[in-house]
Order: C-alpha cells, then sequence, then structure tokens
C-alpha cells in the first residue's frame, strides 16, 4: 500500500478534479501491475495497472490508495474493470467520500465475490487526498498558507527588499509544493510589487505550473505583468469585484487571462469564502497561497488555512520589517488559529516546518 500511495502522490497537481490515487497489482509475491491516476484525471490508477497487469491479474491482489469508483462517468467503473479482469482480493487505504461512490465501490466487489479489505494506511491515504475530501465535504479546496521569513517572523525589510530571505534549497522545495497543487494564489499586493510569474521552474518539471489566481478586487494587474503576458501558456485567473470595469476585463480576457466576479465580502474585498467556493466549482482541490501579508491575514482570520508551510531562515530584521501577516483581528489567545507540528527539517541553511489546523 505504501508503493501505491507513492504511486498516486505522482499525481496532485495534476489530476484535479480529480483525486490522485495509486494501485499496486501484487500475483505470487510478485508486483505484475502498477498505476496511478493520469494527467486530467483519467485513465484512473485501476485502469492504468490492469493494462499493465493484463492476464495476470486474475487472481491477483490489488492495493489501492482510493475505495473504486462504482459509477459510470467518463470513464468505466473501476470496480467493475478489477471484477472482469478476475482479481481476487482488494486491498482498500480508505472510502471514496464522493456520494456517487461512498462504500458503493466495496459493496460491488464484495457482491461479485472479490474479498476486500479496508483501512490500510488511511491515515496517509487521507492526508494524500484532503484536498478532494475538503472539496467534497466543504465545497472549497484545502488551503495551504506558505510562508518565507526571518526567525522573527519578518518577510522583507522596511523597504520591501524580501529577495533572498531563504536559500536556494529552499526555494527548491517551494517550487515543488507548487507542483502538487492545482493552484497557487497571491494578492494584487504582491503581484505589483513583484511581479511574479509563479510557475515551477523545476528541470523537468516545467509543465507542472498550476492555475495562477490574483485576488484582485479592483483589477489593478498591469497588462504589461508577466502573469498577464503569459496567460495563454500558463492558466490565470483573476478574481475580482462585481461590477468592475467591463472595459479592463475585455482587455483581459482578450490577454488570455479568465476573469472571475467574485461577491464582495464584509470588508468591502473580495470574499475569499465566495472565491474558495468558485475555485472548488472550478474543479481545484488544493491551492497554495504565497503571499501577501494582507492575503495571509484575511484567510487567517476567515478561518480558510487549512496547511501552513513556513520555511525559516537563520536571519533576523526586526521589528521595522514586514510581518508575515499583517494584524486581522485578534484582541484574545482564544480567537487565535491554532496548528499542530507534523514535521520540522532542515533544508539546505534553513528550517521548514510543516502544519495542520486543528
Amino acid at each position: 500500500m505504501r508503493a501505491a500511495l507513492a504511486l498516486a502522490r505522482r499525481g496532485l497537481g495534476s489530476v484535479w478534479p480529480n483525486p490522485a490515487v495509486g494501485c499496486v497489482i501484487v500475483q505470487g509475491g510478485r508486483v505484475v501491475g502498477r498505476g496511478w491516476t493520469q494527467p486530467g484525471g483519467r485513465p484512473h490508477a485501476e485502469t492504468e495497472a490492469l493494462a499493465v497487469a493484463g492476464a495476470a491479474a486474475c487472481g491477483a491482489t490489488a492495493y489501492v490508495t482510493l475505495e473504486p469508483c462504482s459509477h459510470h462517468g467518463k470513464t468505466p467503473p473501476c470496480a467493475e474493470a478489477l471484477i472482469a479482469a478476475g482479481v481476487a482480493r482488494v486491498v482498500v487505504a480508505t472510502e471514496d467520500p464522493d456520494p456517487r461512490v461512498s462504500g458503493k465501490g466495496v459493496a460491488m466487489l464484495r457482491s461479485a465475490g472479490v474479498g476486500v479489505v479496508t483501512g490500510i494506511c488511511e491515515g496517509d491515504a487521507l492526508e494524500l487526498n484532503a484536498g478532494f475530501f475538503t472539496k467534497i465535504r466543504e465545497g472549497r479546496p484545502l488551503v495551504t498558507l506558505k510562508l518565507a521569513s526571518t526567525l522573527d517572523g519578518r518577510i522583507a525589510t522596511h523597504s520591501g527588499e524580501s529577495r533572498w530571505i531563504t536559500g536556494d534549497a529552499a526555494r527548491e522545495a517551494a517550487h515543488l509544493l507548487r507542483a502538487e497543487n492545482d493552484a497557487i494564489m497571491v494578492g494584487s499586493g504582491t503581484a505589483l510589487a513583484d511581479d511574479p510569474e509563479l510557475t515551477c521552474r523545476l528541470p523537468g518539471l516545467s509543465d507542472r505550473s498550476p492555475v495562477r489566481v490574483v485576488v484582485d478586487g479592483r483589477l489593478r494587474l498591469p497588462l504589461t505583468s508577466r502573469l498577464a503576458a503569459t496567460a495563454n501558456d500558463v492558466p490565470t485567473w483573476l478574481m475580482t469585484l462585481e461590477g468592475t470595469s467591463p472595459a479592463r476585463r475585455t482587455a483581459f480576457a482578450d490577454a488570455g487571462v479568465d476573469v472571475v466576479e467574485v461577491p464582495e465580502g464584509p470588508d468591502h474585498t473580495v470574499d475569499l469564502a465566495a472565491a474558495m467556493m468558485i475555485l472548488a466549482e472550478s474543479g481545484i482541490t488544493r491551492i497554495l497561497v504565497e503571499g501577501g501579508a494582507h492575503l495571509a491575514a484575511a484567510l487567517l482570520r476567515a478561518g480558510l488555512v487549512d496547511r501552513l508551510v513556513w520555511f525559516r531562515a537563520p536571519r533576523l530584521i526586526g521589528g521595522d520589517g514586514l510581518p508575515a501577516a499583517v494584524g486581522f483581528g485578534v484582541d484574545h489567545l482564544s480567537q487565535t488559529p491554532r496548528f499542530e507540528l507534523v514535521e520540522a527539517r532542515s533544508i539546505g541553511a534553513d528550517q521548514v516546518e510543516f502544519y495542520r489546523s486543528i
């Protein structure tokens, strides 16, 4: 099952709106087939593994990281494919929460005489597809906030200089995070200040750049920006307030940028909860937020941060530096968002910490 989970991870960031699934087929103690969900969400992992196994799948055991689907969609049900191939036993990490499946795949297998075992490495499988599960259960993507700061939580000097606080190894790890997410989000302030590309620039992974999302309530992004200039190469979405300039919207559309109108929130800016629901309706299951301090604060205030990845450089800037998040209305400790540390490790000269909201 751990091998199947490793295969499934290959699909993160490229299979939305589907989950990333891995499948390993074993016959007589030997792996005869393996597969994972392909880009765009199909073919599914089981189909890929069965194609490799061929006749050897008959009487074999299939290890699958998510319950095989049981409904007819754009592809036939994977549960039916496993039955037709003569698989004798299916080991499933976790049930699929999609109401179209949700136990029906396991029931279909058992009714056909296939032995089924569930719950193997379930915790790992739940974390792997936390984005898909969040989309199904809460109607929004899994939100990961990525911060890169000094030890005292500063992301730039008072003059705005921020390149580069962390080292090369940390920046490469951040690009890998981009490849594993469906979309990357920044605020308009960051887009204006940094003129970023927001692409994955790791060797061999340039095709894994996520959808680029800019929260830009007033359509301030220049049409000459890198994001707008490359929108025909990498999908770029601007989330703006309803009723913004029709001429600006048309200009962005002509440049290949998708302009998405979002209701106004209570603070007269883009309603981030509504924005996340719109992203989920578009198929996004995992979104990486890279800045800036105002967007980070707004997401924390709204309770929309599920994961926190914090890169810390062994240096200090002091109180006149720019904070990782501006104030977001905390008067009492009971109001603070809380996280639990999942993992911490050194990465070059820096540290990276992974947190989960609690």
